[in-house]
């Protein structure tokens, strides 16, 4: 496959290109989380964040673009996206932890709005950063979540 790269030339994508690019989608991701949090929990400007993390917390070493993306894009469907996975939660509704209900946020936008991202990838990024930044359970319940919420949005795929 072909392309094109920054300077005009054409060159091929190799393996390397493929890791790069994924090592960078997952610390966006990280850094989405880690924004989030922080916009949930301290009402802070989206904008003021964003300075703070692009400047500060090394977001230009990943996939800023992609960052960016998830910052401003996941509050303003913030109403629609709790309302996907609020319907795959039983018993912890009203006590989600804050880390996971990001999680849970930033899985949910991707399964709804890059289905160019295969839904086995979302889960499995939702739960490692699960493992990484929740409770020892976190991950199991992110899981429980996201496995009926992806068979649902993405029916053809998880169909396979």
């Amino acid at each position: 496959m072909s392309e094109k790269l920054k300077t005009g030339s054409t060159a091929k994508t190799g393996p390397d290109d493929k890791a790069r690019f994924i090592k960078k989608r997952k610390h966006a991701r990280d850094k989405a989380l880690q924004a989030l949090y922080q916009w949930q929990l301290s009402g802070e400007d989206l904008d003021w964040i964003k300075d703070h993390y692009m400047e500060e917390q090394g977001v230009s070493s990943g996939d800023a673009e992609y960052f960016l993306e998830l910052l401003y894009k996941i509050p303003s469907y913030v109403t629609d996206l709790d309302a996907a996975y609020r319907e795959y939660m039983q018993n912890f509704k009203d006590n989600l932890d804050p880390i996971e209900c990001n999680i849970l946020r930033i899985a949910t936008y991707e399964l709804i709005h890059h289905l160019e991202i295969p839904y086995k990838v979302v889960i499995n990024e939702a739960i490692n950063l699960a493992k990484i930044y929740g409770t020892d359970e976190s991950h199991k319940f992110v899981n429980g979540v996201l496995d009926p919420l992806s068979r649902k949005i993405r029916q053809a795929e998880t169909a396979v």
